[in-house]
């Protein structure tokens, strides 16, 4: 990808995520629920910094999910078979989207509390 132009590299990006969607059911759930966001905070008629804050957020977890996938996918095309060492970078690669999505929920919160 390296010297390529932006429209290639665009293109990578969005095959990239289009291949999450295939092959990962999370981040399907996840997509199906950052619609759901959006649909709320439109209905609602969210104040801008709701909007800035979600989008942070439900892209931060988008973001962590598809870093998962990508380290996942990796691991177990160099390491097919079981290892310590990739259980635990599996783990770490999962716990970071579970920090993304409870600071997600944390901001789902805050925002219920000023309804």
């Amino acid at each position: 990808m390296k010297n390529r132009g932006f429209p290639q590299r665009f293109a990578c990006a969005l095959r990239g995520i289009g291949e999450g969607l295939r092959s990962e059911r999370s981040l399907r759930t996840q997509s199906v629920a950052v619609t759901a966001v959006v649909a709320i905070l439109a209905f609602r008629r969210a104040p801008p910094v709701w909007w800035a804050l979600a989008s942070l957020a439900c892209g931060g977890v988008l973001a962590a999910e598809l870093m998962n996938t990508a380290i996942e996918k990796l691991a177990d095309h160099l390491h097919p078979e079981r290892h310590a060492a990739v259980r635990i970078l599996k783990d770490c690669a999962a716990g970071a989207v579970l920090v993304a999505c409870l600071a997600a929920l944390g901001v789902a919160v805050a925002y219920v509390r000023t309804l």
